[in-house]
């Protein structure tokens, strides 16, 4: 049995239950992707240390909540099915924080409080890496693993959500260089993270609604969840870049403005976008309130509305 389903079995649903359990269980499913698949020395090393659990897993966390939100008594095939999405997106996400770093893009040394995967593999081997764990993203829905059965049912379905949304994803982070230099207004600020924030946040969430079972009306309240909690990470991002220091963030502070990025902050101001952020924070918990005043999304949007880092 999963850490996962043992601390489902015995424990009620709460967030601050769930969370540690959740990292957990990502570490010893990607030590045993990484152990099945054999890459070679330093690529294996880089893509391990560009995974390793430094971070706050907010995507899989997401998926979990979806799923669970929506499907409150799991069963074994749909706990196999989330622990292989949480990997997925996961995988996505490393891989885009990999090649962020380099220092063709935002080149930045430091990143969970460590220093980044191209300074300590270099920068073919970290490039290589985010190639690999992008690839990795697909493969775990459908490869075979020990103790881990392939969703056969709904291969088809998660593929179909993460594949426009990674490649969305990509779009956004070109935008989002198009935009250096240059004072955007709202909208195609909004458009840029619609896409490099938000898309796989929007995939983590279908995905869990998708091992759920959920129905088509419960999938349109997860997609309008998943769009406003998206846009309202990203715009707290950009306030957190301002105010917190880099001890706290575990990456440079200030960078945003270093780079001369259009952030919602420098287009409203502190004040104005904290207000935003709350705004939209608010949206997300009311559109999922019909699952259940504190269900798991709900707990997700007060956790991370109050987050520092």
């Amino acid at each position: 049995m999963s850490h996962l389903a043992t601390q489902l079995d015995c424990h009620t649903k709460m967030l601050t239950d769930l969370q540690p359990l959740v990292l957990s269980q990502l570490e010893h499913d990607f030590t045993c992707l990484f152990d099945t698949i054999s890459l070679p020395e330093p690529l294996d090393g880089a893509c391990r240390y560009a995974v390793a659990n430094h971070g706050k897993r907010v995507r899989p966390l997401l998926a979990l909540a979806s799923c669970l939100t929506v499907c409150p008594t799991h069963t074994p095939s749909m706990l196999d099915a989330l622990r292989r999405v949480m990997m997925s997106v996961e995988l996505i996400h490393g891989y885009s924080l990999v090649h962020d770093d380099l220092p063709c893009m935002d080149d930045d040394m430091l990143r969970r409080g460590k220093p980044t995967c191209h300074v300590v593999y270099g920068e073919a081997a970290a490039l290589l890496a985010g190639d690999a764990l992008q690839s990795l993203a697909f493969e775990i829905l459908t490869i075979t693993l020990p103790t881990l059965s392939v969703p056969v049912g709904q291969i088809d379905k998660l593929l179909c959500i993460l594949a426009p949304r990674a490649r969305r994803m990509v779009a956004g982070q070109q935008l989002d260089l198009n935009g250096e230099h240059q004072i955007l207004n709202q909208q195609a600020l909004q458009n840029i993270h619609q896409d490099k924030t938000g898309a796989l946040i929007e995939a983590a969430v279908m995905m869990g609604g998708v091992c759920a079972g959920a129905s088509e009306t419960q999938m349109r309240q997860l997609t309008r969840y998943a769009c406003t909690i998206g846009l309202a990470f990203q715009v707290q991002d950009d306030v957190l870049d301002v105010i917190s220091d880099t001890a706290t963030l575990g990456k440079p502070a200030g960078s945003d403005e270093k780079l001369q990025k259009s952030t919602y902050v420098r287009l409203l101001g502190i004040n104005a976008a904290c207000d935003y952020a709350k705004t939209l924070f608010d949206e997300a918990r009311l559109s999922v309130v019909d699952f259940g005043e504190q269900n798991l999304l709900i707990q997700m949007a007060d956790w991370l509305q109050k987050r520092s880092y």
